[in-house]
C-alpha cells in the first residue's frame, strides 16, 4: 500500500508538472454543456494517434461553439472529409484552437465562406487564411454550431490545442479543461514477444497471448512463464470516464523490471509528421488480422515518437538463466487512475531447437534502396526507406489479381503499383480502375491516374489489387419531392445518390440555370440544398443535378417544381 502511494504521489507530480508548463484559466470549455469525451488526446486511430477532444454534442448538431479566448480567425478549411467544416484560431499567447466536424459557421463567418462557396462553384474551400483583421473573435464569442461533418461516426465537437509556431499538439487536458473521471483503466489482454532469434517463451519462439486474471482494485496477474533471450510485451487497454460507456485512450503506460523503469510513454504532446510511427508502436499485424490493437511496451528501431521516456534498452528485456523477473505493466488516465498487471517470469533455457526459418522469394527488399520489380502486365516500385525494415516481398500476378505480401505489415512511404492496359479498348479503359481487395466482397476504389495504356496508384497499403470495370451509371433519387409539385412550405430540396462501382466522385446542381451549393452527407449519401441560399423569382423553377463517379459514368436528374415566395 506504502508503494501504491508514493507511486500515485509521483505521478500526480509529472502531471503537476506538465501543467505547469500550460496556462490554467487562459482557455474556457467549447460548449456550455458537461464535458463528456467520445474520444480522448492520443488514443489509438487508424494510423494516426487522435490530435484532440472529441466532446460529444448530447446526440445533437447545432449546439453554440464558442473561442476558448480571445484571438482571430486565422485559417477555414472546409472538406467533405477530415474535419469537414473547421475553423482555426490564433491566441496571443502563442497558442491556436482548432474547433472541427462543425454544422456551420456564425452568421458573418457563414456569409462570407458561402461567397466563396458560390464564387469557386464548389463546397470544399481548400484552406482560407486571414490576417488579424479580418475575424478578430473574443473569449466566449460563438464562433460556429456543433455538427457531424467530414470523417465524423456521429455528431461531436473536435477540439485541439496546438503551439502556434511549432504546430505539436498537446493534450486540451493540461489547460485546466475538466473531465470528471475516477475510473481506473482497463486492460483487456496481454501478449509477448521473442525479439531475439535465441529467444523462446514456453518453448515457444513466436508471439502469443497471456492469459490475465482481475483481481479487483485495478490489479491484474499474468500466468507465470518461462522465457529465454530478449523478449518484449504488449497490452491491450483502454479507459472510461465517468457518466459514459464508450471506450478511450489512456494517458500513459510504464513498465518496470524489478522494481527499475524500462519503458514509458505519455501522451502530452506530439507533431502530426511523427503520429504515422503508431503503426510500429502498435503490434500492427495484429491488428490488420484481428481488429485489437496492442500497444508494445518496448521500441521498434525505426520508430521515431518522442512520446517515449528515458527508455532501457528499448523497454526489450534480455533474460539470464537462472534469474526470476517480477514484470509490472502500468496504464494511467489522465486523472491518475492506475491499473497494472504483474506477471512473473523465470529465465530458463529452452530445450526447443526448433528456429522459425525466414520467408524467401525472388524480391529482396533493403529497405533503405530504391526497387522496382515487373510481373506481366504490373510493375511495383518502392522509394528509398519505403518499409521500416529488411524482407523478402512476396509478389506474383495470378487470374488478374496481383499480390503484393500482405497488408500486415506497415510502411512510411507510398509505392507506385502500375498496370499495363493495352489488351483493353478505349471504351474498356474509359471504364476501368484499379482496386483494392482487402475485402474482396466489397473492392474498394483506388485513385487510378490513367496514361495511354498505362494506369496507376499510389498506395501506403500492401495486398491484393486488381483491375475492375464499372459500366454502372449512379443512382439518384429525389427525396420528399416529385417532378411538377408546389413545396412552397420546404425549406430544402434533398436527393440521396449513390453507386455501386468505383464510387462517387462528383456532383453539380443548378437552380434554374445557375450553380447552387448542395452539402453531400455521405454517411447517408444525401445532398441537400438550403433555399436560404438564395432568393427565388416567380413561382416555377427547374432543378439539376448531374453525378459521376471515378470513371466518367454520369447520370442525371431534372425536376421541376413550384414555390411561392414567403415574406
Amino acid at each position: 500500500m506504502k508503494h501504491l502511494v508514493i507511486k500515485l504521489f509521483l505521478f500526480i507530480n509529472i502531471v503537476s508538472s506538465s501543467q505547469e508548463k500550460y496556462p490554467q484559466d487562459y482557455f474556457r470549455s467549447p460548449l456550455d454543456i458537461p464535458i463528456l469525451l467520445s474520444g480522448s488526446f492520443g488514443e489509438l486511430r487508424s494510423n494516426h494517434f487522435h490530435a484532440g477532444l472529441d466532446i460529444k454534442t448530447q446526440n445533437k448538431q447545432g449546439l453554440d461553439v464558442f473561442t476558448t479566448a480571445n484571438g482571430y480567425v486565422s485559417r477555414i478549411k472546409v472538406q467533405q472529409f477530415g474535419y469537414g467544416k473547421a475553423i482555426y484560431i490564433k491566441h496571443p499567447n502563442g497558442y491556436t484552437t482548432v474547433y472541427g466536424h462543425l454544422s456551420k459557421f456564425n452568421a458573418k463567418i457563414e456569409k462570407y465562406i458561402k461567397s466563396i462557396q458560390y464564387k469557386k462553384e464548389s463546397y470544399a474551400t481548400g484552406n482560407l487564411y486571414f490576417k488579424d483583421d479580418k475575424f478578430p473573435v473574443e473569449k466566449g464569442e460563438v464562433i460556429a454550431f456543433s455538427g457531424d461533418t467530414g470523417g465524423s461516426g456521429g455528431p461531436h465537437l473536435h477540439y485541439e490545442i496546438r503551439n502556434t509556431v511549432s504546430e505539436n499538439i498537446i493534450n486540451p487536458l493540461l489547460f485546466g479543461l475538466k473531465v470528471k473521471d475516477t475510473k481506473s483503466p482497463t486492460f483487456q489482454s496481454l501478449k509477448v514477444y521473442s525479439l531475439s532469434a535465441d529467444a523462446r517463451v514456453n518453448q515457444q519462439q513466436k508471439s502469443f497471448q497471456i492469459p490475465i486474471k482481475n483481481t479487483g482494485n485495478g490489479t491484474y496477474t499474468a500466468d507465470r512463464i518461462t522465457a529465454s533471450g530478449i523478449i518484449g510485451f504488449g497490452v491491450s487497454v483502454f479507459d472510461r470516464f465517468n457518466d459514459a460507456t464508450n471506450k478511450n485512450g489512456v494517458y500513459s503506460l510504464e513498465m518496470l523490471v524489478n522494481g527499475k523503469r524500462f519503458y514509458y510513454h505519455d501522451v502530452e504532446t506530439f507533431s502530426f509528421s511523427e503520429s504515422k510511427f503508431l503503426n510500429l508502436h502498435i503490434d500492427y499485424e495484429h491488428y490488420k488480422k484481428y481488429k485489437r490493437r496492442y500497444q508494445k511496451t518496448y521500441k521498434e528501431t525505426a520508430n521515431k515518437l518522442s512520446t517515449y521516456e528515458k527508455l532501457i534498452n528499448n523497454g526489450k528485456i534480455n533474460l539470464k538463466k537462472g534469474l526470476n523477473y517480477s514484470i509490472q505493466i502500468i496504464a494511467k488516465d489522465f486523472e491518475g487512475n492506475s491499473s497494472s498487471i504483474k506477471i512473473p517470469v523465470a529465465g530458463k533455457q529452452s530445450n526447443s531447437i526448433f528456429t522459425q526459418l525466414e520467408d524467401t522469394t525472388n524480391y529482396k527488399i533493403v529497405a533503405q534502396n530504391f526497387h522496382k520489380f515487373k510481373k506481366k502486365n504490373v510493375t511495383i516500385a518502392f522509394p528509398k526507406n519505403t518499409f521500416y525494415e529488411d524482407l523478402f516481398l512476396d509478389f506474383k500476378v495470378d487470374k488478374e489479381i496481383v499480390k503484393i505480401h500482405t497488408p500486415t505489415i506497415p510502411l512510411d512511404k507510398s509505392f507506385t503499383l502500375t498496370f499495363n492496359v493495352s489488351k483493353y479498348s478505349g471504351l474498356e479503359r474509359q471504364q476501368l480502375y484499379i482496386a483494392n481487395l482487402e475485402y474482396p466482397k466489397y473492392p474498394r476504389y483506388q485513385y487510378t491516374r490513367k496514361k495511354d495504356s498505362t494506369f496507376y496508384t499510389t498506395t501506403k497499403t500492401l495486398g491484393n489489387y486488381t483491375l475492375r470495370f464499372d459500366n454502372h451509371k449512379p443512382k439518384i433519387k429525389l427525396l420528399y419531392f416529385k417532378d411538377q409539385q408546389w413545396i412552397t412550405n420546404s425549406k430544402t430540396i434533398k436527393v440521396k445518390i449513390s453507386d455501386v462501382g468505383s464510387g462517387i466522385k462528383d456532383y453539380r446542381a443548378t437552380l434554374d440555370g445557375k450553380w447552387v451549393l448542395m452539402e453531400y452527407n455521405h454517411k447517408k449519401r444525401i445532398l441537400t440544398y438550403n433555399f436560404s441560399d438564395k432568393k427565388l423569382v416567380g413561382s416555377k423553377h427547374i432543378f439539376n443535378l448531374v453525378v459521376s463517379d471515378n470513371v466518367g459514368n454520369t447520370n442525371t436528374l431534372s425536376a421541376t417544381f413550384f414555390k411561392k415566395q414567403i415574406n
